[in-house]
């Protein structure tokens, strides 16, 4: 392990994230509020701290996978730990156990909260919140390898590491380029979506701050009643499409834009996580009908808000579905384990492992009826090979795994089951809300401090895709590490 690379590279990591609060401190100085300070020391503390690790000379530059699993999971409980900084010197969330949990949901764009009253807070601090979804949603560490000097094909350990979903895609040979790309499309995306917003009627800052929500999944707003507040059926059909298209592969994006559109719609993931979404879409409209809204309409509108929502881990809400029929409830409960696609900002399982389950069971149900036969799995028209199966099929032991320990930790809080329950699938899917006291207008605030610490490093576990966090605590990961 090439320590002194880690910590050169965890260093300038720093440094990008001290750049990321300058927008925090001058919404802070137009808004005039006293939360400037905070951002000012935090700047300060983060710039030393980072230009001092990145001074460190190394010898040897080049980064293997154990280096990248390093970098990624030390670094997002780094950027964590002094992202909520903020939230603590402006007196915001006082409470160490409370900033970090927020500062996580924000990075992971999870969006689960320990705020009971938003609007009061100041802009700046409401800013950073949000900010933290649209940094977290590509990756910190995405953003991280596109700045980085002299970033080169070694770094691709970083990128595989952090990247949601099996197996990232290098567009072009220079990783620095790949996400060089990402994050152009990543940012016009953003940039279109806060111009609508606005253009619907939505303020300057309020569509700032719900777009960058929006882009990376993650679901702070700066209203109590989240994007329902605003009862903007115009603002809601476009975070509504928006949600859902930052729930796409993002090199399907890059292939249409080098013209290649038809790659959209020959991926199968996107054909079933476009078929998952209008199918539930459709149920639960038809549930909601009668019981809950008068007219189809009403029923179509929050039904596809809560959907694109929920598959895409984004988490805002325009009505309580805590309220909701059962059916409905389940269908979303359902949505929010499968998840968005990979290489999107999406959380959850995500929809290329879900599709590479089902196929595999359909080939053992085959080999019970023809066992002489020879059956591959396919995805897209490309034969899946032994390791990819066996890696989907570990993901989701290790997934499980982390939810049933999680569940039984959290359980010592004595909440009743569906509070339980859904807070785990929430944060370890970084979908934000759940039911019961979690739900959307709940929050995370009566757990105690142990389970607020076990929920955010859930949140870390889901984000990261389970593997990072886990060899993170493994002793046998940390041998033969060189200073």
């Amino acid at each position: 392990m090439n320590i002194r690379m880690i910590l050169k590279i965890l260093g300038f990591l720093l440094v990008i994230e001290a750049a990321c609060m300058l927008p925090c401190l001058l919404v802070s100085l137009i808004y005039k509020e006293h939360d400037f300070i905070a951002f000012a020391i935090t700047i300060a503390v983060l710039l030393t701290a980072g230009v001092s690790l990145y001074s460190i000379r190394a010898k040897n530059t080049n980064l293997y996978s154990r280096d990248g699993v390093a970098i990624v999971s030390m670094g997002w409980i780094i950027i964590s730990l002094s992202g909520s900084l903020p939230f603590i010197l402006s007196g915001a969330i006082p409470s160490f156990a409370d900033a970090f949990f927020e500062c996580v949901s924000g990075f992971t764009t999870t969006g689960s909260s320990i705020l009971r009253e938003i609007e009061s807070l100041p802009k700046g601090i409401l800013f950073w919140r949000n900010f933290t979804n649209w940094l977290g949603g590509m990756g910190v560490l995405v953003l991280t390898l596109a700045i980085l000097p002299r970033a080169g094909a070694t770094t691709f350990q970083i990128m595989k590491a952090e990247s949601p979903g099996p197996n990232p895609d290098k567009l072009v040979p220079r990783m620095a380029q790949t996400a060089q790309i990402l994050y152009s499309i990543y940012l016009g995306m953003t940039v279109v979506l806060i111009v609508l917003l606005i253009i619907a009627g939505m303020p300057v800052y309020d569509s700032l701050v719900h777009a960058f929500g929006a882009a990376g999944t993650g679901g702070f707003s700066s209203r109590n009643l989240s994007v329902g507040a605003y009862n903007n059926i115009f603002a809601e059909v476009i975070i509504t499409v928006f949600m859902f298209l930052f729930g796409v592969n993002f090199t399907l994006y890059y292939y249409a834009l080098k013209g290649n559109i038809k790659s959209l719609f020959k991926d199968e993931e996107f054909r079933f996580y476009a078929g998952i979404v209008i199918i539930s879409i459709i149920l639960i409209t038809v549930n909601l009908t009668g019981p809950v809204y008068g007219s189809i309409g009403e029923s179509l509108r929050h039904a596809s808000f809560q959907v694109s929502s929920v598959i895409t881990t984004t988490g805002y809400s325009t009505y309580d579905f805590n309220l909701w029929p059962t059916f409905s409830k389940a269908i979303l409960v359902l949505l929010m384990f499968i998840g968005a696609s990979a290489g999107s900002t999406g959380g959850g399982i995500k929809c290329i492992r879900v599709l590479v389950l089902l196929k595999t069971v359909r080939r053992e149900m085959k080999k019970v009826l023809h066992p002489r036969s020879v059956n591959t799995v396919q995805v897209s028209g490309r034969n899946l090979d032994d390791g990819v199966m066996s890696g989907v099929t570990s993901y989701f032991y290790a997934f499980f795994l982390v939810f049933v320990v999680s569940i039984l930790l959290i359980s010592l809080d004595g909440k009743d089951l569906i509070t339980t329950f859904t807070s785990v699938v929430a944060t370890i899917s970084n979908i934000g809300p759940g039911l019961g006291s979690v739900g959307p207008m709940g929050n995370f605030a009566e757990f105690s401090d142990f389970s607020k610490f076990v929920l955010s490093f859930t949140m870390l576990f889901g984000r990261l895709e389970i593997f990072p966090m886990m060899l993170l605590f493994t002793p046998s990961f940390w041998r033969r590490a060189n200073i």
